[in-house]
């Protein structure tokens, strides 16, 4: 493993203020949030994969807005079929059981159908993906351009890569990670820099002092050191794209 099975600092964390100013619409039959940039070009693209909180969760919305403004269209499915975990869940959940129920036999065909709906009609020509928690596993299964896929990767605080996932990456990759995650920890960190020098791609890994897994979609805004990170784990994804994508 790249990084270890999620846990339940994969849904705990702070709700965000905000409005958002995307919309819900359909991918076939898989709601799908779209946030357009102002001149509604759909040419530079980001698929967002969001943690297990889901593509309703507002501060996933906001967070697409954010690539929005910065002149993505953002694209955002329902990977969950209807079925997230509620912000904030009783410590009695069965997180574990809940994930029986969302392996990549019913992950990888959202995903699959919203890159295919991205290229073939809604005239995408690059593809970037943003990956939170949950959503980085499938950043990486995807992240191969020759294969019309994901062409630039980015994840936050990723949870349960295989090894074998991230060294099958065909493209650029960047991570940002908390320095306190017993789901992507010190060892796992340095195991996927080694990994990802033997891919021979651009990588970047970023840590983050102060914060915990989770950091980057469901930091408590009211204190300085999560919110610097959160802000700067989102410049340091706009900025790997400015650059790679």
């Amino acid at each position: 493993m790249a990084s270890n099975p999620p846990g339940s600092c994969c849904y705990h964390g702070v709700k965000h203020e905000g409005e958002a100013v995307g919309q819900m619409g359909k991918i076939g039959d898989v709601e799908t949030y779209f946030s357009y940039p102002s001149n509604k070009s759909t040419e530079k693209a980001i698929l967002l994969l969001p943690d297990v909180i889901g593509h309703g969760f507002i501060n996933a919305q906001l967070i697409a807005d954010q690539f929005a403004a910065n002149g993505y269209f953002v694209v955002m499915p329902d990977v969950f079929h209807g079925d997230p975990v509620p912000l904030n869940k009783a410590e009695d959940f069965d997180f574990m059981q809940w994930l029986k129920g969302h392996q990549p036999s019913t992950v990888d065909p959202v995903v699959e159908a919203a890159l295919a709906e991205m290229r073939e009609k809604l005239g995408c020509k690059r593809i970037g993906a943003v990956g939170y928690c949950f959503g980085a596993k499938y950043v990486v299964r995807h992240l191969k351009p020759d294969q019309g896929k994901i062409q630039v990767g980015y994840c936050a605080h990723p949870s349960f890569v295989e090894s074998q996932e991230l060294q099958g990456i065909q493209g650029p990759f960047a991570i940002s990670a908390a320095e306190t995650d017993t789901i992507f920890p010190a060892e796992k960190r340095h195991e996927s820099e080694e990994i990802l020098k033997k891919t021979g791609q651009p990588y970047q890994i970023n840590l983050y002092s102060g914060v915990e897994h989770g950091f980057a979609i469901r930091a408590a805004l009211d204190k300085k050191v999560t919110k610097y990170a959160k802000e700067n784990a989102f410049l340091q994804a706009v900025q790997w794209f400015e650059e790679h994508l």
